[in-house]
């Protein structure tokens, strides 16, 4: 059951009609026989694709093979193929929906990370800015959920397990469950145009539906279903977009190709790991290229076409999309908040409430001014000190300094001659290049000063501490101001002017970096004495500066430009999520743990008394998926060698070839999208394997039905057998049952834990290192 077979003359044979074996192996070798061939199918059961009239379905379409390519100038007022497409499909709504938006509303309390991004959603309500390590689209559109959904933005999501209340969280919870429900129905079609087998796309849909793990990630305030959803509308419209190959330039073609570019660029607007989706759409056009490139019937005008259209719509389309979204988020998020402080000086000039916001300060540092002193490089904090002193065995034991990113009065410190202490009655004296000073913490009273002894981390670098009392130190509190590119008489002016610290006795420089010091440090970046003066993180710049003698200047001008503030915003996320870290008693995981599900991740519930969500995927599907990859590789190397020795012939050819290739794809993006986590050094999570989940079970929906499809054939060649359909009932029996089993871990478990004598848990618990 093959499907229609086209002659070159024009006329159709249908191998349905051939009953024997005999008879189809007579058209085969019957060398008098015009040369068939298989034609290809329209890739969408809709018409406005281009579909015939009949959609392909029926038994040809179940063995993966296109639709049948019948004359479709006669009317047919009822398709039954078509019904059972859509039926299916209805069913996967069903099922999607039905999964997803089941107990929505539970827990009613914060869930894991629902604290950060439902927080970053209110914060957009607000128009209050903050930082994150995250691109801003994602949080953007879960505060759009929420304002359009009536959540006002004043919910605390303080901690998980705090209570909403009245808070209107069910629509940001809605917004994410429906584009949780869409990534089924996505990847259904995305196998539907790679292969055309309607029991290939069910069951990769089925996969995914009846996953636990895909299921808890899609009901909380998450990025994770976002960015899910915009993989795999981007590799949808790349398979839809391959689909009107042979209409090149036409309306649909150009339409699905811009359509993957946005969707692209929001991939990568949600989360960096959006990249990896990037890649694989990269290769596949660069791949389409290549064959275009051996068709002598296109001319070099034609081609240079081609690459034009893709350059345009897969690489400048999404950059434009890219920038769009920070222009809205700039211009959203304008006012003061707290991640003001992870940002150059200049930035934080345009956001309203800002100390520098059309702020009014004098412009010239002078003897006796109070300032706070941030360092130059990006996502530098402020020079900071605090009563806590350093413990026993870290250098001397005197009072810490680190670099803080926030805001604190403990970030200020008062400007004095080197000799003695400010008066109110001295006059005006400025700050120049090569005075030497001594800067006294305002809020403690003791000196900024450093030592022979070594940093507390970085230790060939010196310590920096506070030293004295009521500003009375030693000579070790002295420091050489040294403004950049300056001269003799240069003045030092608050924002504009880049300084470093020399100390003066043994002539290392103030130095800050991102590492931070461990609990007795507050987690707060160290800040050391450099012995290496030139280095670009001993740069810094007055941030704020107050002195009641001195004339005040509007900075508003110093606001940088758009493209500044990009660039800016990347090289703070980047510096920022490399050096993530672990909450306490948060549980991570590494990469080699994630496809054998070896541990999960609590979403709530900490106690045998609370309600409990435990992210962890249907083990019977996680290593059924696992398992597949395996026998994919098995497959595809077998058919590699009978292709090499020429042994692939005959009617199921065209069949094999296009399941093995599409699975390497999905392969590919399996790799791409799992291999990478191998080589980060940041904090690790076990729902980072996600976005490679989606591509495993498309890849295992597809070499399942392909080997079922295979064996089928055989067997009703043989023995007139017809099992694919109780094959397929059987596994999707299996799929529905592991659900049933385990779907407590995401609709929420109650009483003691598995691995207690009278638990109704004790069932599931198949991995001592599942925390259920």
């Amino acid at each position: 059951m093959s499907g229609t077979i086209v002659l070159n003359n024009g006329h159709h044979y249908n191998e349905n009609i051939a009953k024997k074996p005999s008879e189809i192996d007579m058209w085969k070798k019957d060398s008098s026989r015009p040369k068939i061939e298989l034609k290809q199918p329209s890739l969408s059961p809709s018409a406005a694709d281009g579909c015939p009239d009949t959609i392909p379905f029926s038994s040809a379409n179940f063995n993966g093979h296109g639709p049948s390519n019948k004359n479709n100038s006669k009317r047919v007022f009822f398709d039954k193929k078509r019904f059972i497409y859509w039926c299916c499909f209805i069913l996967l709504v069903v099922l999607a929906f039905g999964t997803r938006l089941y107990k929505l509303d539970e827990p009613k309390h914060v869930c894991w990370d629902e604290t950060h991004f439902g927080k970053m959603g209110s914060y957009y309500i607000n128009r209050t800015f903050f930082f994150d390590v995250h691109p801003p689209l994602g949080k953007m559109l879960i505060g759009l959920s929420g304002l359009l959904s009536g959540y006002d933005g004043k919910f605390s999501f303080e901690k998980p397990g705090i209570k909403y209340g009245e808070t209107e969280y069910i629509g940001m919870r809605l917004f994410c469950s429906l584009l949780g429900s869409g990534i089924i129905l996505l990847c259904f079609g995305i196998v539907w145009e790679m292969t055309q087998s309607l029991s290939a796309s069910v069951l990769s849909a089925f996969i995914i539906i009846f996953d636990t793990g895909c299921l808890t990630l899609s009901q909380y305030i998450l990025l994770d279903p976002i960015l899910l959803f915009f993989i795999a509308m981007s590799m949808y419209s790349a398979q839809k977009f391959k689909g009107h190959s042979k209409s090149p330039f036409s309306f649909g073609w150009w339409f699905w190709m811009a359509n993957t570019g946005i969707f692209l660029a929001f991939s990568f607007s949600v989360k960096w790991v959006g990249l990896f989706i990037i890649l694989l759409i990269g290769i596949m056009t660069i791949s389409d290229l290549w064959h275009l490139l051996g068709n002598l019937a296109l001319s070099k005008i034609q081609i240079a076409k081609h690459i034009c259209a893709r350059v345009s719509c897969l690489i400048v389309l999404p950059i434009i999309c890219y920038l769009a979204i920070f222009f809205v988020h700039f211009k959203v998020l304008s006012h003061s908040g707290t991640g003001d402080g992870f940002f150059s000086s200049s930035f934080q000039s345009r956001l309203k409430g800002n100390n520098l916001y059309e702020a009014n300060m004098p412009e010239d540092l002078a003897y006796g001014s109070v300032i706070t002193l941030k360092n130059h490089r990006a996502a530098g904090g402020l020079l900071h000190s605090h009563w806590h002193l350093y413990p026993e065995g870290v250098g001397a034991r005197q009072q810490q300094v680190t670099a803080y990113t926030h805001k604190d009065d403990n970030n200020k410190w008062l400007v004095k001659k080197f000799d003695r202490d400010p008066s109110e009655h001295d006059d005006i004296t400025y700050v120049h290049h090569g005075d030497v000073v001594r800067l006294e913490h305002l809020a403690t009273q003791r000196n900024l000063h450093s030592h022979m002894e070594s940093a507390p981390i970085t230790k060939r670098h010196q310590q920096v501490s506070c030293y004295g009392i009521n500003g009375t130190g030693d000579l070790n509190d002295i420091w050489r101001v040294d403004i950049l590119g300056g001269k003799f008489g240069d003045r030092v002016k608050t924002v504009r002017t880049r300084l470093r610290l020399i100390h003066h006795t043994t002539g290392c420089a103030l130095y800050s970096h991102s590492k931070q010091l461990p609990k007795w440090g507050w987690e707060q970046m160290e800040v050391t004495c450099n012995p290496r003066k030139r280095d670009s993180k001993n740069i810094w710049n007055v941030e704020d500066h107050y002195n009641a003698k001195l004339p005040n200047i509007s900075f508003e001008l110093f606001a940088p430009s758009f493209l500044e503030s990009v660039l800016e915003s990347h090289i703070v996320m980047a510096q920022s999520n490399s050096g993530l870290k672990p909450k306490e008693g948060e549980i991570t995981s590494r990469p080699w743990q994630w496809p054998i599900n070896y541990r999960g991740q609590r979403f709530s519930g900490v106690n045998e008394t609370e309600e409990r969500v435990y992210l962890l995927g249907n083990p019977v599907l996680w290593w059924g998926n696992l398992c597949c990859l395996g026998l994919f590789l098995f497959c595809f190397a077998i058919w590699s060698i009978r292709l090499q020795r020429g042994c692939c012939t005959g009617v199921d050819t065209d069949h094999d070839n296009n399941a093995m290739i599409s699975c390497a794809w999905l392969f590919l993006g399996w790799c791409l999208h799992y291999l990478p986590f191998f080589c980060m050094g940041r904090v690790l999570y076990f729902h980072h394997y996600f976005p490679a989940m989606l591509f495993n079970s498309m890849l295992s929906g597809i070499l399942i039905d392909h080997i079922v499809t295979s064996v089928h054939n055989k067997l009703e060649l043989n023995f007139h057998f017809n099992g694919k359909i109780c094959t397929h009932a059987v596994i999707c029996s299996v799929m529905v049952y592991s659900f049933h089993l385990f779907s407590p871990l995401s609709y929420g478990m109650n009483g003691p834990y598995a691995g207690k004598a009278n638990s109704r848990l004790t069932h599931l618990k198949w991995l001592d290192s599942w925390e259920i």
